[in-house]
C-alpha cells in the first residue's frame, strides 16, 4: 500500500487535497484522466489493488467522509463518486460500474422543516460482483447486495437483495436468483 499519488497520477489527473486526507492505494491500481477533490478534516480515499478508473469524478468532502474501492473493480468514463458529510461510499470487490453512474450519500443541499434537517446524508454501500450499466444513478442510504445488476438509466432510491436486477425509475425489481460473470 502507498499513501501518495504517484508522480504520473499527478500529471495524468486532476488532483486537490486540503486538509488532512488519508490516502491508501494498493498495487496496480490504475487511474487515469481522472478528478479527485478532498477537502475537510479526516477524510479518506482507499483504492485496493487492480482498479481501473478511467474519466472520473471523486468527491469526498467536509469532515471524516470516505470512499472505498475494493479489489479487481472498474469504474467507466464520466462516473462521479460524492462522499460528505461524514458519510462513506463502499464499493466492494470485482464490481463493475459503467459510463455516467453518479453515487451521491448527500443531496448537496440541507434541507429544512421548522428547526428540523430532512434530508440527512447516508452511507451507500455496493456488495461484491455488482454490474451497474450506464447513466445510473445510486442515491443515499441505498445497498446493492451481491452478484446483482442494476439497468441501463435507472434510479436506485431504495435497497437492493443480492441476486437481483433491477430498473427503471425509480428501480424495481425485474428478476431475482441470479449472477453475471465478466467475459
Amino acid at each position: 500500500m502507498r499513501t501518495k499519488f504517484s508522480i504520473i497520477e499527478r500529471i495524468r489527473n486532476k488532483i486537490k487535497i486540503k486538509g488532512n486526507a488519508k490516502i491508501s492505494l494498493a498495487k496496480n491500481v490504475k487511474i487515469v484522466n481522472c478528478f479527485i477533490t478532498i477537502k475537510g478534516k479526516n477524510n479518506s480515499l482507499k483504492i485496493a489493488k487492480n482498479c481501473v478508473l478511467r474519466d472520473t469524478t471523486i468527491e469526498i468532502l467536509g469532515n471524516n467522509s470516505c470512499i472505498i474501492i475494493g479489489e479487481n473493480c472498474m469504474i467507466g468514463k464520466n462516473c462521479y463518486l460524492s462522499a460528505k458529510e461524514g458519510r462513506t461510499i463502499t464499493i466492494k470487490a470485482n464490481s463493475a460500474l459503467s459510463r455516467n453512474v453518479k453515487i451521491m450519500t448527500s443531496d448537496g443541499h440541507p434541507i429544512f422543516s421548522g428547526n428540523e434537517r430532512i434530508n440527512n446524508a447516508k452511507d451507500i454501500t455496493i456488495y461484491n460482483s455488482v454490474w451497474i450499466a450506464d447513466n445510473v444513478t445510486i442515491l443515499k442510504g441505498v445497498y446493492i447486495g451481491k452478484n446483482s445488476v442494476v439497468g441501463i438509466n435507472s434510479t436506485v432510491t431504495k435497497s437492493v437483495e443480492e441476486s437481483s436486477i433491477v430498473a427503471g425509475n425509480p428501480a424495481r425489481v425485474i428478476k431475482q436468483n441470479i449472477y453475471w460473470k465478466d467475459k
